[in-house]
């Protein structure tokens, strides 16, 4: 098979892809903003040749964070560079959009088809391109190559189930990893693995995303909010689908020896020894988890009917359940909680970040499934930042504990922070290296 045969696949599909954006854009409206630039199709008028543009590509929320950190300083580094910001998704451009500054742009990611990726750089112009973490695709990578546009993956990662699926697909991922001009991976193991597809890996710089600091405005609401609590919270950060149906159910089942019609009461009881706030790692499932807290007989109530603090629900009769259903607001989550599960390491998803947990000096209880992140949950459950358990029930069983244990908490909070600030270092080493690698292109503009 070849490049060609997947090139025109992805023609073949696009009516398709557009379809899924319609329909996603019923829950989500930014999906149907501009949807014609994700085909190469662009109203602005085409940018100057003139070496100023620094494309980076951060596909959705996670990446735009960290890459935040990065576009501040190279802002510094290069001070006439003009921003190229691209995404894959609705929430990554909503955040993406306050790291603009006048003279940046903001568009989405062009579909992989050899014609969208022509126009993209036609039109754009970028001086360099820097994709974040693991986003190789690979007419975009060959695009690149043919226009001498050198191509970086910075904060690299490559999980072991994705270097399984990009060796089943070798005839296509192995050209496009070795038409990179550079690869900065975040661990050691990532980087053998980037390299067993061919990838130049160049160094070794860790995860950008420790080198981000928490809004500390919301960090401390949060802390404030917790502060005026009279009993624990927990906090089931990112949860993905499939976890909140879990979690209700221990709810259920968690009920003492006692008569059939006190069940509820039991219920009651059990729920009520924390205070349980989800936030879903998704922005479209906000109302079916609050609908799923219902079904399963709990009061729900929504950070976005809160206001000034967090709010009890209008039912008192049943406990109630908060849900985080906002964006950006992840530290006033954390700086809220007293204890996190972390979402998407109770089913088999590879898991989800904690450094940012870490950050926020909120010690986490995670499940099985971090491949995603292997080292940093290994590397923080080395500190005593964050805690191991094989399923969600003995997690459930175990934040309880933790959350009603203060010296335990204590020991865990003070790891929490000691392990975030020993692992920054990544955002210089990545700046310098994108600066090294101008330099070596003879760019004189930026």
């Amino acid at each position: 098979m070849t490049r060609q045969l997947y090139s025109f696949l992805m023609w073949l599909v696009q009516p398709f892809v557009r379809r899924k954006l319609s329909i996603r854009g019923v829950q989500e409206p930014g999906y149907l903003e501009a949807v014609d630039e994700r085909f190469g199709h662009y109203s602005a008028q085409p940018l100057p040749p003139d070496g100023n543009t620094l494309w980076l590509h951060a596909v959705s929320l996670g990446e735009t964070r960290a890459a935040a950190v990065l576009v501040a300083r190279l802002r510094e580094r290069l001070p006439g560079m003009r921003l190229l910001l691209t995404h894959g998704t609705a929430t990554g451009r909503a955040e993406g959009a306050s790291l603009l500054q006048p003279g940046d742009i903001q568009t989405w990611q062009p579909w992989d088809t050899p014609a969208a990726v022509q126009h993209f750089l036609a039109h754009f112009k970028p001086r360099i391109g820097i994709l974040m973490e693991t986003e190789i695709w690979p007419n975009l990578a060959a695009g690149c190559l043919q226009a001498g546009v050198p191509l970086v993956l910075a904060n690299a990662r490559l999980s072991e189930v994705s270097l399984k699926q990009s060796r089943r697909l070798a005839w296509l991922a192995r050209p496009a990893y070795r038409s990179l001009a550079a690869v900065w991976a975040q661990t050691q193991d990532d980087a053998a693995r980037l390299k067993a597809l061919g990838a130049n890996v160049q160094g070794v710089f860790g995860n950008l995303k420790f080198d981000a600091t928490p809004d500390v405005a919301l960090l401390a609401r949060g802390r404030a909010w917790r502060a005026a609590l009279k009993r624990p919270v927990v906090l089931f950060a990112s949860s993905r689908e499939g976890e909140e149906t879990a979690l209700l159910r221990l709810f259920k089942s968690f009920q003492p020896l006692a008569p059939v019609d006190s069940a509820q009461a039991a219920i009651n009881s059990v729920a009520n020894d924390v205070q349980w706030l989800i936030v879903p790692r998704h922005p479209q499932r906000f109302d079916e988890v609050a609908a799923l807290i219902g079904q399963y007989g709990f009061n729900v109530s929504r950070r976005s009917d809160w206001g000034g603090a967090p709010a009890a629900g209008l039912d008192r009769s049943r406990p109630t359940v908060w849900l985080g259903d906002s964006l950006g607001e992840m530290a006033l989550y954390y700086g809220l909680a007293d204890v996190a599960l972390l979402g998407g390491s109770f089913e088999p998803l590879g898991g989800q970040n904690l450094i940012e947990a870490a950050a926020c000096a909120c010690p986490v209880v995670m499940g099985p499934h971090t491949f995603n992140f292997a080292e940093a949950a290994e590397l923080a459950q080395a500190a005593g930042a964050a805690l191991r358990v094989p399923s969600l029930q003995q997690a459930v069983a175990v934040v309880q504990t933790l959350a009603n244990d203060p010296a335990a908490r204590a020991a865990m909070v003070s790891a929490a922070a000691g392990f975030s600030s020993a692992h920054r270092g990544a955002l210089e080493k990545t700046a310098a290296a994108v600066v090294a690698l101008l330099d070596q292109q003879g760019v004189d503009a930026l």
